[in-house]
């Protein structure tokens, strides 16, 4: 074999492993007032079934529930890293996302 191929390889690979790890993660994030986003551990995290590239699917998750009466500090979707890995794998007919939900202390 000849070790430029083998190198320009190595390189490739490597490029497509640093653009999808600077790709893989985003997040939306819902706040009621202007304050920065909470890095806390969420009161609620659960992974959702996306389908076609994230465009068939639906959940809702009842904040109620989850932060059994009190107010809701933040939500947020986020595309992890292993989300977007299995989402590549399955050439993104799958495409999970995960939901979190912050309560508010009493």
């Amino acid at each position: 074999m000849n070790s430029s191929w083998a190198s320009s390889g190595m390189k490739i690979t490597l490029s497509l492993f640093l653009i999808i790890n600077l790709a893989a993660c985003s997040s939306v994030t819902i706040r009621q007032d202007e304050a920065d986003k909470d890095n806390s551990e969420p009161t609620y995290m659960d992974s959702k079934p996306f389908y076609f590239f994230g465009l068939k699917g639906e959940h809702k998750v009842d904040v109620n529930e989850v932060c059994d009466g009190a107010d809701v500090s933040q939500m947020q979707t986020v595309m992890t890293s292993s989300d977007y890995v299995i989402g590549m794998m399955t050439l993104f007919f799958y495409a999970p996302r995960t939901a979190k939900v912050w309560c508010e202390d009493e």
